[in-house]
Formats: structure tokens, sequence, C-alpha cells
């Protein structure tokens, strides 16, 4: 099983180059983001390659954060602006080599919101495809994300069939799938050949992933059992610090043994 260390949440503190080097220091197999863009890229490619981690993914811009946005790609009458956001992703994953970009829907309901947001992810994944990159939608939680479009796997799903894009993938993030829906395993069964990428915390606290309501231990060998053979994202806020939470990373090695 490998990890990828999300940068969004782990060694927040440190500039971006700088928490790639810790990630890889510590034994991390790959690094992710969430908005990586006020770093010059040739900053982040000395860092990958220093370290010989790869960006697994990042997300397109929020839009103005100051008033809540949270992404663009399905407002009605933004669509301008969120494909600049998109062009923006797209250019700066092509300078470092990310694999995925994960397209933030934002805050929006109805079916012009659906429209809109199928009509920009063909425009995205037309737009990736060029350069090998694969476009995921991610489902967010009622809690952390109130009024966010896509809540759920079975509305992702529908999406991603409109779309019809080969390179439009799920982003399973078993925090936010948990508290939505539950039932993790028959889901990782039944979406797998949808699924670009996987992410985990603990789940109500979303922590590091050996404490809480999931047990890993379980999930990520059910997940080597049915053929998962991407990465697994660590997309958790560190109780203390980083490094002080990785011992959970060695436990949950040891259960899966190796």
């Amino acid at each position: 099983m490998r990890f990828s260390a999300n940068l969004g949440f782990l060694w927040k503190e440190l500039p971006l180059p700088e928490a790639i080097r810790a990630a890889g220091a510590v034994g991390f197999d790959a690094v992710e983001c969430h908005w990586p863009y006020e770093t010059p890229a040739a900053e982040v490619v000395k860092a990958l390659d220093q370290t010989g981690l790869r960006m697994l993914s990042q997300n397109t811009g929020r839009g103005d954060s100051s008033r809540g946005e949270n992404g663009l790609s399905a407002l009605p009458g933004r669509e301008g602006e969120a494909r600049v956001l998109i062009d923006q992703a797209i250019e700066y994953a092509t300078a470092i080599g990310a694999a995925n970009i994960h397209v933030m829907a934002g805050n929006a309901n109805g079916p012009t919101a659906n429209a809109t947001f199928v009509d920009n992810l063909r425009y995205a994944a037309a737009m990736a495809r060029v350069h090998d990159i694969t476009i995921l939608i991610e489902p967010l939680n009622r809690y952390d994300a109130p009024g966010y479009f896509l809540k759920t796997t079975s509305h992702a799903i529908r999406i991603i069939e409109e779309v019809g894009a080969s390179n439009l993938k799920l982003m399973f993030d078993c925090y936010h799938v948990q508290i939505m829906e539950g039932d993790l395993s028959r889901r990782l069964s039944a979406l797998l050949p949808l699924i670009g990428h996987i992410q985990i915390a603990s789940v109500p606290d979303r922590h590091e992933p050996g404490s809480g309501e999931i047990d890993y231990g379980y999930l990520l060998k059910f997940l080597d059992r049915v053929g998962w053979a991407g990465w697994v994202g660590c997309e958790y806020m560190p109780l203390a610090t980083t490094d002080d939470g990785l011992v959970w990373i060695e436990n949950l090695r040891r259960k899966l043994g190796g």
C-alpha cells in the first residue's frame, strides 16, 4: 500500500518545497496538495527531484475565499472564471508533473448548477487529456463544506457518466463518504473502476487515521483484496504536530504486514 502525504494539512507551517522534503525524509511515497499556485513551479519541481517523490494531485482555485467561495465550476454565470481556474491548474500541473486535478464544484444547487458543472468538466477533461492528466471530482460532507454542490458518491457517479470522459474519475475520500453515506467497503468495491484516488482520515475528528470509527487496518487490507493498485492519500489534520503524530503510519503498516 503506497501512501501520499497531503501537504494541504501536513507540514502546512512550512513552504511547499520544504514540506515536500519533510514528507520525503519520513518515508512517504508521494505527495499531494491543495492550492500550490503562490509557489513557483520550478521550486516544487526541484524539491520533487531531490526527494524522488511525485505530486499526485492539486485542486483548482476556490475563487474568492473571503466570500466563502469553495470552487466555481458548478456556479451558473461564472463559467468564464471557472475555466480560467481550470486552465491555471492544468498549466501548473503540467509544469510540476502532477497526475490529477481536483476540479472544485463550489457552493450551488439545482439542475442548472448540475448542467454547469457537467459542461465545465467536459472542458476540463478535454483540456487535461492532452497532457495525460486525470480530472477528479470529490463529494464533501455537509458539516465541513455546508452548501457544497457535490455531497454523495451517487451524485458524483451520475455526473461522471453524463460527462462521458475517460479521464474523469472519483476522488473517494473515506472521511467525507463515511460521514455522508457509510458502508465504505461495499462502496469502494462497487465504485473501484471509477475511482481515481483514495484519501483517508479518522472520523469524526479528521485526525490521524489510527483513531476514530474507521478501522483502516481492515479497510486497506480489503482494498488490497479487491485490487486497488493506486495511492492512498493521507489528508488529515494532525492532532499536534505532523511529526509527533506519524506513529500511526508505522502501526498501520504493521497491521498490513509490511
